[in-house]
């Protein structure tokens, strides 16, 4: 099944980029006339007809919907810090998106390494995941943001593929942050642990720098309703750990 991106839906058209019409009509070789399946990013698929087959600009017509296409039943938050390395931060973006995340959001900690970071090439690898894994909603990608900055937030939302922050009011949410509290200061239970005893919908994790969160980071998350959790024995890489935490949701919420 291909798919395509529409960056507008309006009086039953869809309408593709530069980038995604040379690949529909260039690489693919459709033709006006084709059927062709086409998600708005924000949750729905469209089963159209493809009426202008330009390079630089194909639209379709909209035959039918299928909103909630490849949806999963929960909505995941997670906050990671960019690596040191751009491409395994790259990598977990990519991973995620074809588990099921909802929003990613870069963090900047007090001993991140990488503290600028970029998201217009994780917003295009978020845009090709999401079509590769047949999928209709494409996570949202933040702006950096600090650690602290973030988990003082009431509550992180995503909303009509962009991230949005409202307050925690009739939404059960879960929220966990994985690091290693060494002076035992903070008992940590298995993200399955924690993720079995959850009966709502909305989970945000956070996962540190290859230096682990501060621990004053670690400490305000807590006072701000945030779990402490392990992900195993194994001393993961920052990457794998992001990856491994939205696979246990992936497969807590599994049927």
């Amino acid at each position: 099944m291909e798919l395509f991106y529409a960056y507008e839906v309006s009086g039953g058209v869809c309408f593709l980029d530069a980038d995604e019409s040379g690949h529909c009509v260039r690489v693919l070789r459709h033709r006006a006339g084709d059927p062709i399946d086409v998600i708005d990013g924000l949750g729905t698929l469209y089963h159209c007809t493809l009426v202008d087959d330009s390079p630089k600009g194909a639209q379709a017509q909209v035959l039918s919907s299928v909103p909630g296409f490849g949806a999963h039943p929960y909505h995941l938050t997670l906050g990671c810090c960019p690596t040191k390395n751009n491409d395994r931060f790259e990598w977990f973006v990519e991973k995620a998106t074809e588990l099921g995340v909802d929003d990613i959001v870069p963090l900047i900690g007090e001993r991140s390494e990488r503290r600028v970071y970029k998201t217009e090439r994780a917003e295009r690898i978020a845009l090709s995941a999401t079509k590769q894994s047949l999928k209709a909603r494409i996570p949202a990608v933040w702006e950096p943001v600090s650690v602290k900055e973030f988990v003082q937030m009431a509550d992180q939302v995503g909303h009509d593929g962009g991230p949005s922050v409202m307050p925690d009011t009739d939404r059960a949410s879960l929220r966990l942050i994985a690091y290693c509290f060494e002076d035992d200061s903070a008992p940590r239970i298995s993200i399955k642990e924690a993720l079995a005893g959850f009966e709502g919908t909305s989970v945000t994790i956070l996962i540190g720098p290859e230096g682990d969160f501060s621990p004053e980071e670690a400490r305000l998350a807590l006072a701000n309703g945030y779990i402490p959790v392990h992900l195993g024995a194994s001393r993961l890489r920052t990457e794998t750990a992001a990856v491994t935490a939205v696979a246990a949701v992936y497969f807590r919420y599994m049927k």
